[in-house]
């Protein structure tokens, strides 16, 4: 198990839905094509690409999840291949798609290079990888900031997530991998809640790798404190709509296609 079934994270990706759906729009997914949702989580994208006809996998390193996502396509009907599989060595042959996918998924892989060949490998040498990711200092990085004095220091020598979601720094990761850029495009997604409680309280609560930390926290008399830093960086954060308070959320879709498919 990993801290991603400690926490309520289908609660987020339910949220995050139309992520997917924008994601998956923008891959024009034809009937019969072959598409592999990588770092699948509780299944958005690759639900909604079997909704498409296509023949579709989907792998995440968390089996509770993968379990979720099997429960979702079967109370739909679907026929999806779920597979239990690190981003970084995927369960899958080469040039096994013509579609590959991942929202808010690869971004979070231990080796970002070897995740980048994983995607690249496994597509097919006329197909194409979208890859949505958060951008640097959007919500969920700065999160990450407001957070860090309370969490455990990310392991040596890693990048952050949020590499991905940078026009500059994914082109060269791509590109060492053999994936040349088509487009990028930055969208913007608004969550709608109660009250910056509410808010506050959803951040935490989905979020596995702070839940695994909090009877720490509570032993050492500080989780009180990290609330109090989270509600203060949502009301920063926050606007009020309609009685109501929205936090916006940004993120990079990025398409790219195999090197040799635009070599003159």
């Amino acid at each position: 198990m990993t801290t991603w079934a400690s926490g309520d994270y289908p609660a987020m990706a339910r949220r995050l839905m139309p992520v997917a759906e924008t994601v998956v729009a923008a891959a024009a997914i034809r009937p019969g094509e072959q598409v592999v949702d990588v770092a699948t989580g509780t299944g958005n994208a690759a639900i909604l690409a079997a909704r498409c006809g296509a023949r579709t996998v989907g792998v995440d390193l968390e089996p509770a999840l993968v379990e979720l996502a099997w429960r979702r396509s079967a109370d739909d009907g679907l026929a999806v291949d779920w597979q239990v599989g690190d981003a970084c060595r995927l369960p899958l042959p080469d040039d096994a798609a013509d579609v590959v996918l991942s929202v808010f998924g690869v971004m979070y892989a231990n080796d970002h290079e070897a995740a980048a060949r994983e995607l690249s490998r496994v597509c097919a040498p006329a197909g194409r990888v979208l890859l949505a990711a958060w951008t640097p200092g959007s919500l969920l990085p700065a999160m990450g900031q407001v957070l860090g004095g309370y969490l455990p220091p990310p392991p040596a020598g890693g990048a952050p997530p949020s590499r991905w979601g940078d026009r500059t720094l994914v082109g060269q990761l791509l590109a060492d991998a053999d994936l040349r850029i088509t487009s990028t495009v930055v969208h913007r997604l608004g969550l709608s809640f109660a009250n910056a409680d509410a808010a506050t309280s959803l951040l935490i609560d989905t979020a596995g790798h702070v839940v695994t930390e909090r009877d720490r926290l509570v032993a050492q008399g500080r989780w009180e404190a990290l609330r109090a830093d989270l509600r203060s960086f949502v009301g920063d954060r926050g606007v009020a709509d309609g009685g109501r308070l929205r936090l916006e959320v940004e993120y990079l879709l990025t398409t790219a296609v195999p090197a040799a498919a635009v070599m003159p």
